[in-house]
């Protein structure tokens, strides 16, 4: 494959703590019940927004909920990160010249591109695509659309990595191959059922996977 694009979040690091922490913090403000960290790990990957209508039962809720994530998200959540054991050698692996590296995140731009520098992982991908803070590309058959027609990658020599079914069914709506990976927050049978054209056990897996994906 020509062009590789990346979820972030359960594929390139593991968001659990600042996603989740800053999720009860905004049902916390909100008077709403609180619950515990495991039980949220369902919020990573989806759009945030659909994830606190289905939280709260209500859109004018979840609009300020969301508002009240960036609040902490955006000073300290972000960085309750961890890139995963094995993702530094994996893109060093990959980006030898012959293939474009991207980002490809439902995650807000403002915040994917922070996270990628802060990481030092910027060095190895030629651009972050993100969502913008209005929602728009929130979708990641939208935003994988974008990226093709931004960069003009052919889409049948490109594969998307992702953890969740979104990243799968974006990728297939666009005529990307597609790899799912298993460290993340999505399960086996999720990617499956989504349409993966190969599933990575770890990070280790993922060069050998982009092969056999053509």
């Amino acid at each position: 494959m020509k062009t590789i694009f990346f979820d972030l979040d359960g594929t390139l690091t593991d968001p659990k703590i600042g996603i989740t922490r800053s999720i009860q913090y905004a049902l916390e403000s909100l008077g709403r019940e609180v619950p515990h960290e495991d039980a949220l790990t369902w919020c990573i990957g989806p759009p945030l927004h659909a994830s606190f209508v289905k939280l709260l039962g209500d859109i004018g809720l979840a609009d300020r909920a969301l508002l009240l994530y960036r609040e902490r998200f955006g000073d300290i959540g972000m960085f309750e990160n961890a890139v995963y054991a094995g993702i530094e050698a994996t893109l060093a692996s990959l980006a030898d010249g012959s293939r474009r590296l991207f980002v490809a995140t439902s995650k807000a731009h403002v915040y994917a591109a922070r996270i990628i520098a802060h990481f030092k992982l910027d060095s190895y991908f030629e651009q972050v695509f993100g969502a913008e803070l209005d929602g728009t590309r929130v979708d990641k058959t939208e935003l994988l659309k974008y990226a093709i027609e931004t960069t003009g990658v052919d889409p049948a020599e490109a594969l998307m990595i992702g953890d969740r079914s979104y990243d799968i069914i974006g990728a297939r709506n666009n005529g990307l191959r597609a790899i799912g990976v298993l460290y993340g927050y999505g399960s086996r049978d999720e990617l499956i059922e989504a349409g993966a054209h190969g599933l990575c056990a770890s990070p280790h897996d993922i060069p050998a996977q982009t092969v056999r994906a053509r």
